[in-house]
């Protein structure tokens, strides 16, 4: 088979930057959202590269833009999926325009820069680019390819993508999809990691009430609501749920053993293996305090209290109080299983109660596909010491609706930072940037993974 060749790898990068600038100046902080700009904006770069997308607006002013290149069929489609909608900002913070799409000193300064308009704009170039080479040179795709930039990630109050899959599913429906977060380098020690997200965790959100005597302040009880609320958040923050491995969790950490090598590696390798070490506290074994808490976080389902409310007057002892919880939850966890484990821990002289205002299931996928096996190959051709790693999302993204589908979902938007940039350290940050080097580099290997998979496997 003849495959045409790739495109300017510079034009391609210049084209990446442009998009990303274009998207940063439209401001679609959620709330509100009003992601109709930016679905508005890629429909006319679309429309003058001759592809007509399909505009849906879900609720009003949230926009959300399709697109599909077609292949011969032989194979399913592929999914780019991102959503264009961003966190709002405190202007008072940041040294540059938020939404000004500034450049300086190597640079794309703005909010969404890496969450995920950066992501958007790199999807965007390589959509239009395998697009271009069909038209003009006969690309031979097996399968098509759907690009799908959509609203409300953020606030998640399903006004976008989960719409969609309800309501037009066959706009959406591929084999696999690609996303955020993932393929970013990471550096640990004197190694350069590739974390492909093949797994995230699901939410519970919930409210832990504590229930008292009410009465008046100038007589102190000792069945006071506030003061069980305080002791039971006090019993959440020292509390250890058990450790529990799954086949993400499992790779990841072997792969990281295998890499950093020496006595930190011996020592995640034997936490590992050994049940017995699993009591061990990660950061015993890490030296490094937030790979640490990462991996305690991919491995533990998580409890974090994050609001607390109680008492509505100084001389009033309250007759209830209580705490906003944000747990993460591993694959095969259920709510009810976690109240359990929490009632266990808390034990049952605290009057409390768990009452879950919302839920969101976890999800993982197998990484011994062909797809994932491209990945990693297209990696270490551009990076040959490089180590690529399933791994799990702390958090949650837009592939809890996607994988609704079928898909199978992986994170994967590649960028190189240098050592000591922290890609999550700036994503929400001040002054949120990604550098052109990173886009350029992240822009031809996403091309090249999305064209060989597109047309030979």
């Amino acid at each position: 088979m003849s495959v045409p060749p790739p495109p300017n790898w510079q034009s391609l990068a210049d084209d990446t930057v442009r998009y990303l600038r274009d998207l940063i100046r439209l401001d679609t902080s959620n709330p509100p959202g009003n992601e109709m700009l930016a679905a508005e904006y890629i429909a006319r770069v679309l429309r003058a590269a001759g592809v007509e997308p399909v505009v849906i607006e879900t609720a009003p002013k949230r926009g959300n833009v399709i697109a599909r290149v077609k292949g011969d069929g032989r194979a399913a489609p592929l999914l780019l999926y991102s959503h264009t909608d961003v966190v709002p900002v405190e202007r008072e913070r940041w040294t540059m325009d938020p939404f000004g799409g500034e450049v300086k000193d190597g640079f794309v300064y703005g909010r969404g820069a890496l969450d995920m308009k950066g992501i958007t704009a790199m999807q965007l170039a390589v959509f239009l680019a395998i697009a271009r080479s069909v038209e003009r040179e006969g690309l031979p795709l097996r399968r098509d390819l759907i690009l799908a930039a959509t609203a409300d990630e953020e606030n998640d109050t399903n006004q976008g993508i989960g719409i969609l899959v309800e309501k037009h599913p066959d706009l959406l429906r591929a084999e696999y999809a690609l996303s955020e977060f993932g393929g970013y380098s990471l550096h640990i020690g004197n190694r350069c990691f590739y974390p492909i997200q093949t797994a995230e965790k699901g939410n519970v959100w919930m409210r832990m009430v504590a229930r008292g005597r009410p009465g008046h302040a100038s007589i102190p009880q000792a069945d006071n609501a506030v003061v069980h609320l305080a002791r039971a958040v006090d019993k959440l923050a020292r509390m250890r749920l058990p450790a529990r491995i799954t086949p993400t969790s499992r790779a990841f950490i072997a792969g990281l053993a295998e890499g950093i090598g020496g006595g930190q590696g011996i020592a995640l390798r034997a936490w590992l293996d050994m049940d017995a070490l699993r009591e061990v506290p990660l950061h015993r074994l890490v030296g490094d305090p937030g790979l640490a808490a990462e991996l305690y976080a991919v491995t533990h389902d998580t409890v974090v209290p994050t609001v607390l409310r109680a008492g509505y007057k100084t001389n009033v002892v309250p007759s209830s109080a209580e705490a906003t919880l944000d747990c993460r939850t591993l694959p095969g966890s259920t709510p009810d299983a976690l109240i359990e484990a929490l009632r266990q821990s808390l034990g049952n002289d605290l009057p409390v109660e768990f009452e879950v205002d919302s839920s969101g299931e976890a999800i993982e996928f197998p990484f011994d596909t062909p797809l994932f096996k491209l990945i990693e190959r297209t990696l270490k051709q551009h990076d040959p010491q490089g180590i690529p790693l399933p791994y799990m999302m702390t958090g949650a993204t837009d592939a809890k609706h996607v994988a609704k589908l079928g898909a199978i979902c992986y994170g994967f938007s590649p960028m190189q930072f240098a050592p000591g940039e922290s890609f999550f350290e700036m994503v929400h940050g001040h002054d949120e940037r990604v550098a052109v080097s990173a886009l350029a580099w992240g822009v031809r290997v996403l091309y090249e993974v999305v064209r060989d998979f597109c047309v030979t496997v």
